[in-house]
């Protein structure tokens, strides 16, 4: 991925935290923990939201279901809805075709 100055437009090396010409400093890109934001066949407990927000994000599912069921006691519905909102809103993983090596898990 190409590196620009947003001073001056001068392209830059990857990893250059300054800008060569004016000297301006260069935001430091944050990269994604690298899984898609989709719903799981496999591991999933009710719809797989929980599952799914944990594995796009890098967190500890058992930490995210804890927090959800505090928030459907304590939140008055809204996690409820949220909750139902996830699982309409975020797609299913697709099914591997037969035969596909390696197997995703």
């Amino acid at each position: 991925m190409a590196v620009f100055c947003q001073r001056c437009g001068t392209g830059l090396p990857t990893g250059a935290r300054f800008c060569s010409s004016c000297g301006a400093v260069v935001p430091v890109m944050q990269s994604v923990p690298g899984r898609p934001l989709v719903r799981p066949l496999v591991g999933r407990q009710i719809a797989g939201v929980c599952l799914a927000l944990a594995r796009s994000n890098g967190w500890d599912v058992g930490m995210i279901r804890i927090i959800t069921v505090l928030g459907f006691i304590f939140s008055g519905g809204f996690v409820g809805v949220a909750y139902v909102a996830g699982w309409i809103g975020i797609p299913e993983e697709p099914m591997p075709m037969p035969g596909e090596y390696p197997p995703i898990v």
